[in-house]
């Protein structure tokens, strides 16, 4: 059995088939997931059927486009750059090709066929070029954050990273130490910032796990146009905060920058400082550092403020949420442990529902079902039923050890029994039972 190549559009209408199949999906409601009118839904299900996987990829593929040069045309153009325009660039080549010899190419067509048959050298890729953007208009309108992993207090103590956000349009820096770049981090110093200066219109971040999934979206997300999520996605969303993937460190130039600044100012602050540790470090820059950074680089918006204000806590949406099942005895299974649903929520029959479980980062766990927080305890195990007591049973028959005086004495030396009647006294026994 071979290997069926099939893009993501034909990778779809085989899991909308399988639902049509399946009976879950009816054949209009899947030509209209699918974009395309009830007659092909038709044509392409009666293909599957016939051809199977096979009948869903496209006619053309594999074969060669109908506007291909042919090969004797384009072996003859080979035949002259080897020759008389050996050493010629692809521009230069189309152009005499086309002058010299009545054969029209583009230059990019040359190109190909050079790198092809190895006239050309393949050179080195030369950097991409950029152009500097100009900073936002508003003050919060985005906000960039990195961590930098390094060695800030000089060997005084452990590396550490430090989560760094700078506002775009002001270069105003916010930043904190945390032991590594993880999500828990990532959630407090973004709490920290919104809880200071408000919640930012966007959020623009490299593409670590912490903030991009590599999960497949599933067919509903595929039909919407939607990615999965990861938890800080997640949150980001309910905040109504755009979360900004950049596809390099360049595009987020003014928090890498800023990072090597900091490498070298800070670390030579708490060197001066003598710190060596990260709770020190923190109060360092809350108390001084940051205030006094900000006031030395950061600029003046060209309008107004764009951050916004939440009136609600965001430790309950900047936490880890995770989907889980309330069993018929009321439990929720977590990590392990279960956690019984308290008895005056009885009226709200939960068994079988789903709910949300909040855990934070110190590992505190709260229930929420439909908005409201349910009351719960945590139990070891479920009780269990006592096994009855199985009699035992022993069918196998007894054979004596092979070091078993039986076995090693032979039956001469053997002594009788004390008990056992001696063989005149049986015989004697027996006359008397017949004369009676």
């Amino acid at each position: 059995m071979g290997t069926l190549l099939m893009s993501a559009k034909e990778r779809l209408r085989l899991r909308v088939l399988e639902s049509v199949a399946a009976g879950t999906l009816g054949l209009g409601q899947a030509a209209g997931r699918l974009g395309i009118s009830y007659r092909q839904m038709r044509r392409i299900r009666q293909r599957h059927a016939s051809e199977g996987d096979a009948g869903l990829v496209h006619r053309l593929r594999g074969r060669p486009s109908n506007r291909k040069t042919p090969g004797a045309v384009r072996e003859k153009a080979m035949g002259l750059c080897r020759g008389k325009y050996a050493g010629f660039g692809p521009t230069l080549a189309s152009e005499y090709l086309s002058r010299e010899d009545e054969q029209s190419f583009s230059h990019d067509t040359i190109r190909r066929w050079l790198l092809a048959e190895g006239l050309m050298p393949r050179r080195r890729n030369r950097g991409k070029h950029r152009s500097r953007r100009e900073r936002r208009r508003r003050l919060g309108e985005m906000t960039q954050m990195d961590g930098s992993w390094h060695d800030w207090f000089e060997g005084r103590g452990g590396w550490c990273c430090l989560m760094v956000m700078i506002d775009d349009a002001t270069g105003r820096l916010f930043a904190r130490f945390y032991a590594k770049e993880t999500l828990a981090a990532a959630f407090d110093v973004f709490g920290r910032y919104a809880a200071a200066y408000g919640l930012p219109g966007s959020l623009y971040v490299d593409r670590a796990a912490i903030y991009r999934s590599d999960k497949e979206p599933t067919m509903e997300q595929e039909l919407a146009g939607q990615r999965p999520l990861t938890q800080f996605g997640r949150a980001m969303k309910e905040l109504e905060v755009e979360l900004i993937l950049a596809n390099s460190p360049q595009a987020k130039g003014r928090v890498e920058r800023v990072n090597g600044t900091l490498q070298d100012r800070l670390v030579k602050a708490m060197r001066l400082a003598g710190i060596g540790e990260i709770v020190s470090a923190n109060r360092l820059l809350n108390e001084s550092f940051l205030t006094a950074f900000n006031e030395q680089f950061a600029v003046a918006a060209a309008e107004g403020d764009a951050h916004r204000t939440t009136g609600e806590p965001l430790d309950q949406t900047l936490c880890e949420h995770h989907l889980r099942r309330v069993g018929e005895d009321w439990c929720v299974q977590w990590r392990g442990t279960l956690l019984q649903i308290e008895k005056k929520h009885e009226t709200l029959d939960l068994p079988g529902k789903p709910i949300t479980v909040h855990e934070m980062a110190d590992q505190s766990v709260t229930l929420i079902w439909q908005g409201k927080t349910l009351s719960w305890h945590r139990v070891d195990h479920r009780p269990r039923r006592p096994k009855p007591k199985a009699a035992i049973k022993n069918n196998r028959r007894w054979q004596p050890a092979a070091s078993h005086p039986w076995k090693t004495t032979p039956p001469a030396a053997r002594p009788s029994s004390p008990t056992a009647p001696q063989p005149l006294q049986r015989e004697e026994n027996q006359r008397t039972v017949l004369l009676r």
